[in-house]
């Protein structure tokens, strides 16, 4: 029996609710974890609609990009569609969750599959999280070192790029002195203790400290484990805001942008004067990525790509970087893709329909 929180939990498992961002409210937004799940419906925005359709199905479960609850509630009368939208799902015994921003950071989220029909190479991110991992050094002895870095790795430390069970080891000696009452792992109580120990230093993400220091307690011998852990200033490479990465070959700025609005199936691809160059190296970032356009040019892009950007964050590249916005929906369309792929991974068994609703609020003529 599958249950909303099992579905939960394999879409943080491949996007971390600390992940997001601190504007967002990614996760469950309405119903209860512990319901069976009876069918999943996928979309990137919660509209009236959508609920109707997930009634019609027997879906009891929408997955959503954009959450439907942004700013907390302070009523609930159907005054608007998102009041509406929370009425008939709760009426209808239909849950909510929505991965937002945590999704668009993850290593294979929304901007990597954007990347991917692009046919990009060679991608990695182009703004990375700031303040988002910390150093962990502990004091093991010898005999017990080998067992502490297997649990640490096992809690998620180590990960550096594309590598893991990372970890850099000292040797040396430690020296304590057990009180009455303790029951050491070596040494006698009331007597100083020498000690050959190994100093283990690991790198974590700090959403999983608690994790990490749990995994530690129960893997180290001692009764007290001695261990530091520092904030650090190093960027996570491998979780961030939008992607760089290269085309195959040059190409043409028009046959690129041609070829952009294509596959993603734009109406209107709004973009800066063309340069008159080859370009091979694009950066992008699905939904309002206007922002990032800046470290898109440092680092030499040719064309930065986005769903949404202001009039002056053109006019701010104009004759020194391409840039296109091309759409908030159009840009982040494949995410119920990604969202199908993790569920059914997991959960083959289980009713996936993605919705028949265009819910692009923006129409072309």
């Amino acid at each position: 029996m599958v249950k909303i929180k099992d579905i939960a939990n394999a879409l943080e498992m491949f996007a971390p609710l600390p992940l997001q961002d601190g504007f967002d409210n990614a996760g469950l937004q309405i119903g209860l974890t512990e319901a069976e799940v009876a069918g999943v419906l996928l979309c990137l925005d919660v509209t009236e609609a959508v609920v109707d359709e997930a009634v019609a199905l027997g879906c009891n479960l929408i997955v959503s990009h954009h959450p439907l609850i942004f700013s907390p509630l302070k009523r609930i009368t159907g005054s608007n569609y998102i009041e509406r939208c929370v009425i008939k799902a709760l009426s209808n015994g239909i849950a909510i969750y929505s991965a937002h921003t945590n999704i668009d950071n993850a290593p294979g989220g929304v901007n990597y599959r954007i990347a991917e029909k692009l046919g990009l190479q060679n991608v990695r991110v182009l703004v990375p999280k700031e303040d988002a991992l910390l150093k962990f050094a502990v004091y093991v002895p010898v005999s017990a070192a080998d067992a502490v870095r297997d649990a640490l790795f096992a809690a998620g430390c180590g990960n550096i790029g594309n590598y893991d069970s990372c970890s850099y080891n000292v040797d040396g000696f430690g020296t304590f002195k057990a009180n009455e009452g303790c029951n050491p792992f070596c040494g006698n109580v009331g007597e100083l203790h020498r000690e050959q120990e190994v100093r283990i230093e690991t790198v974590l993400p700090a959403y999983l400290k608690n994790k990490a220091i749990a995994a530690l307690i129960k893997a180290h011998p001692y009764e007290e484990p001695a261990f530091d852990i520092y904030q650090l200033k190093n960027s996570w490479g491998s979780v961030g805001s939008g992607v760089i990465g290269e085309l195959p070959a040059e190409c043409d700025e028009l046959e690129l942008l041609q070829s952009v609005k294509e596959k993603f199936n734009v109406g209107s691809v709004r973009h800066t004067p063309l340069l008159g160059k080859r370009v091979k190296r694009v950066a992008l970032c699905g939904g309002a990525g206007g922002s990032f356009a800046g470290a898109a040019m440092a680092a030499d892009a040719d064309v930065y790509i986005t769903g949404e950007a202001r009039y002056h964050d053109l006019f701010n590249y104009t004759g020194k970087m391409l840039m296109a916005v091309i759409g908030h929906y159009e840009s982040e369309q494949y995410t119920m893709d990604i969202f199908k792929e993790i569920i059914s991974e997991r959960y083959s068994e289980i009713k996936i329909e993605k919705t028949t609703v265009n819910t692009n609020p923006v129409n072309y003529i």
